[in-house]
């Protein structure tokens, strides 16, 4: 009579099962292996990192860049003729791109971990180098058509500094338990010194890059400044269509404290509010004046210009997704909109005691009005009753004509040329206005207006660095700011980040001599402990038959030391999913 009973009964690792058949689509035993991993499936991997790290640094930009989508719109529609929100689509295969090679990194350093070979499925490789095209060509498109917006990374460190430092120091800490287990558990060759050198070179540069940080938030709260004024820039233009009447109005209840507007010059000289070149975009000319949409809105007169619907385009278009939040006398009054004059803005911001910024379009060479554009713009701040103390305009030219105006200028300029043209206060893009550049202005009595600034984190950091005044297309925004969104002493950021630090180096240090203890058990041991689980089904089926006996006389001798009779025989049964002991013997 023969008797049977189990070897080995392989457990169900459903964990590894996972892993494997959704990274390399290896969902049997038999398919995995625990040998090293090929050099093109490393460089695979070393493909799917940098796709995770381009992704990682497109996904940022976009996130801080929302404080401009409307320039980018503004940039596409001067491109293409048509007004469309771009940003759309582009956040939306961001978020799909950088979740798919998340997930597909994460798998990769599971493999790593338990000590699978890696193995990427041909069908993620094509979504691999996909997404990485896709991201590349999105990087080189918004360089040509965007190229400015790159200012707006280095800005933002400025707030986000601190964040990010902890959030890589964390990452650098958790990767040193695969940085360990490949040094530790390996017999010592040049690669893994080389892995080891440039992952503490790497660790040593995250824990000093606070050094290199310069953020105005770290301050001592009592050294605050006032909160900075908000200038509605073209009105309220996210609640209502820009530079119209209504506009305006929103943004003075919303707490602006003045106003600024684009001004044109029409053919019989009347100043109006107006940001394109064209009248198509923000207008129902193209009905109206069919065969005159893309001439120059300079060269329409006030009464072609007065006749044109100036509300109906934001209804329909919908540029920032506001118009569901309007109730049906709000959307009426929008629809009956006409384009505003610049007598009819001046004379709103003298009545509600606030200031107007005017950017006036000087007219074009052929221009009947083009030599007395400005005589056209004294006339209409004359007309509003509005005290010439309170405008502000720019270009700085004809200085010696303009008397009694403010003057500024969009340009950055050193405090000599400032003295030398008389200026008192400067209108910068906030890519131009460095923190030091602005604490340099304030000290010489220079006044700074940033703009564009339409994002609590950029308001907040401008307001830490003194600036008085900011332009925004958000005023509904930053009126909810009451207090800068994080504001800390030296000391106790020193105190963070010293302690972090050192959290860090006890926890990256413990995890290697974790390892490194574990190897010294492991090796000690010997085949005394000696795992039959380690000798896998994949490769029993890639290797010799002579390796194979070998892995067979180390599985039955290790059990024979355990007790067992040395007239048991091995009987495999790789239908069934393990392996039996045979027990032979006749009943007589």
């Amino acid at each position: 009579m023969v008797k049977h009973q189990p070897l080995q009964v392989y457990e169900k690792q459903v964990f590894v099962s996972f892993v494997t058949g959704i990274y390399g689509c290896r969902w049997k035993r038999y398919q995995r292996s625990q040998d090293d991993s090929s050099r093109w499936e490393c460089t695979w991997f070393v493909i799917l990192c940098s796709s995770f790290l381009l992704l990682l640094f497109w996904a940022y930009f976009w996130l801080v860049a929302q404080n401009d989508f409307n320039e980018f719109n503004w940039s596409v529609y001067n491109r293409s003729g048509e007004w469309r929100d771009e940003t759309i689509p582009i956040l939306a295969s961001t978020t799909v791109g950088f979740s798919y090679i998340t997930f597909l990194l994460i798998l990769a350093l599971f493999h790593i971990s338990l000590g699978q070979q890696l193995n990427l499925y041909w069908v993620h490789k094509i979504g691999v180098l996909a997404t990485l095209l896709t991201t590349v060509s999105g990087v080189v498109s918004v360089d040509d058509i965007w190229g400015d917006e790159w200012d707006i990374l280095l800005v933002s460190l400025q707030s986000t500094a601190p964040f990010l430092h902890i959030g890589a120091l964390a990452t650098v800490t958790a990767i040193s338990w695969l940085v360990a287990g490949y040094v530790v558990r390996r017999e010592r060759s040049t690669f893994q010194m080389m892995v080891l050198l440039i992952y503490v070179v790497i660790l040593l540069a995250v824990y000093v890059a606070p050094l290199t940080f310069t953020c105005p938030c770290i301050m001592d709260r009592h050294s605050l400044k006032p909160r900075p004024d908000i200038i509605g820039r073209r009105g309220a233009p996210m609640l209502a269509p820009e530079n119209t009447m209504v506009s305006f109005n929103r943004a003075l209840q919303h707490g602006a404290s003045s106003l600024e507007a684009d001004v044109t010059i029409s053919v019989d000289g009347v100043p109006f509010l107006m940001r394109d070149h064209t009248l198509r975009r923000t207008t129902d000319v193209s009905k109206v004046f069919p065969a005159r949409q893309f001439d120059d809105a300079s060269f329409f007169n006030w009464t072609e210009i007065r006749s044109l619907n100036a509300g109906h385009w934001f209804l329909e278009s919908d540029p920032y997704w506001t118009v569901n939040t309007l109730t049906a006398r709000e959307r009426s009054r929008i629809g009956n909109q006409t384009v505003c004059s610049l007598v009819e803005m001046l004379r709103l911001a003298a009545r509600s005691n606030s200031s107007a910024l005017l950017n006036i379009r000087k007219p074009p060479p052929e221009h009947p009005r083009h030599r007395s554009w400005f005589m056209d713009t004294l006339w209409a701040v004359q007309k509003a009753g509005i005290s010439q103390k309170r405008v502000t305009w720019t270009p700085d030219t004809d200085r010696g004509k303009v008397r009694g105006l403010q003057q500024t200028t969009h340009e950055k300029l050193s405090m000599e040329e400032i003295r030398q043209r008389g200026i008192t206060s400067l209108t910068l893009h906030y890519g131009k206005a460095s923190h030091k550049d602005i604490q340099e202005y304030l000290a010489n009595n220079v006044s700074v207006t940033v703009y564009p600034v339409n994002e609590p984190w950029l308001y907040s950091i401008l307001w830490c660095s003194g600036v008085p005044s900011v332009s925004s297309d958000a005023p509904q925004v930053l009126r909810k700011v009451p207090y800068p969104i994080w504001l800390m002493s030296q000391n106790a950021y020193s105190f963070i980040w010293i302690s972090s630090d050192l959290v860090s180096l006890v926890l990256v240090i413990g995890i290697f001599c974790f390892q490194n203890y574990h190897m010294i058990r492991w090796r000690m041991s010997g085949m005394q402990n000696y795992n039959p689980e380690q000798i896998m089904l994949s490769a029993v089926a890639r290797r010799s038959s002579r390796d194979v006996n070998i892995m067979k006389e180390k599985l039955i001798f290790s059990e024979l030391n355990n007790g067992l009779s040395s007239t048991e025989e091995l009987s495999l049964y790789p239908e069934n999913g393990y392996a039996r002991y045979s027990h032979g013997g006749l009943s007589r």
